[in-house]
């Protein structure tokens, strides 16, 4: 990656710890609450500063990646819960807007988060980035209005790339963490009647494909960052046993989900069989397209 002065948040979370070591780290300021841990975590050589108001504007910055945000399925989603997962994604996104209209000579690219929990429970039904929903569930208001405030930022000096994510298999950290020590007990399996769709992406995909938007200039717009052959949730959870070698026998039904998580359920429950169209059409490769081989490097 060539040498560009980059400005993360969001940089000591799951995908930023994975992504932070493809740049040159001497030229990455990170935006952290807890610069110790932070430097901790991603290590000397990065710049960490604790308050955006420690920058007047963005003009030394050529690019912002922006990945933050309150984990959305930990906890369940009381009023003040809902109210932190959103301050936590819109708020900073506004002001990083603001940094990059007051510049004279602004960021070329801005890429920020969003998930494919935009596109609400689309049953078995395949779909691309042109699919429009117009629904009022929590997860698709959360994800809109964190996509309105990012687009503020698109002008003639400024491209926008909005990352509508999937679930991202990593060992360590994200869903498949929570899921192994069950499966591993052999005492994994379906959730709900496992029909739903379940959208996933291998970490190293999720990485090489910011990497891959931030190389091609011409690239902007909304991308599904899900891999190309997304799978039930029953599949999901076969393939998983199998891998692991244990038996697959176990079923959590879904009043028993919405009893323990309340709302938050949706997210295990709802259905999306999100296809990365754009990224490929821009000739994105995935290395990781089928998920067994996928599962297989991650717990390899």
């Amino acid at each position: 990656m060539d040498c560009m002065k980059i400005f993360v948040t969001g940089g000591t979370g799951f995908i930023g710890k994975a992504l932070l070591p493809h740049f040159c780290q001497d030229h990455v300021t990170v935006l952290s609450r807890n610069p110790n841990r932070a430097y901790q975590r991603l290590g000397h050589h990065i710049n960490v500063i604790s308050d955006l108001d420690e920058l007047t504007d963005f003009n030394d910055i050529d690019v912002v990646i922006n990945l933050a945000g309150e984990p959305i399925v930990n906890k369940r989603w009381s009023s003040r819960q809902k109210e932190i997962i959103c301050k936590s994604r819109w708020e900073i996104t506004r002001k990083l807007v603001e940094k990059i209209k007051a510049s004279s000579n602004p960021p070329h690219t801005f890429i920020s988060g969003s998930a494919v929990g935009i596109y609400g429970d689309q049953k078995s039904a395949s779909f691309d980035e042109s699919l429009k929903v117009d629904n009022n569930d929590f997860a698709h208001l959360v994800c809109r209005k964190w996509e309105e405030a990012a687009l503020e930022a698109q002008s003639e000096k400024t491209r926008v790339c909005l990352l509508r994510t999937g679930i991202v298999l990593a060992k360590q950290g994200g869903a498949l963490a929570r899921m192994l020590p069950a499966y591993q007990l052999g005492f994994g399996g379906p959730i709900g009647n496992g029909e739903q769709y379940f959208p996933w992406i291998h970490m190293q995909d999720m990485v090489k494909g910011i990497l891959f938007l931030l190389k091609h200039r011409e690239a902007q717009g909304v991308y599904n960052f899900t891999a190309p052959n997304p799978v039930t949730n029953k599949e999901f959870s076969q393939t998983l046993a199998r891998v692991l070698r244990r038996p697959h026998i176990m079923k959590t039904p879904a009043w028993v989900l919405k009893a323990a998580l309340g709302e938050s359920a949706r997210l295990l429950l709802d259905s999306q069989r999100a296809i990365p169209a754009r990224l490929q059409q821009q000739g994105f490769h995935f290395s990781y397209p089928k998920l067994e081989h996928a599962l297989k490097e991650t717990l390899g």
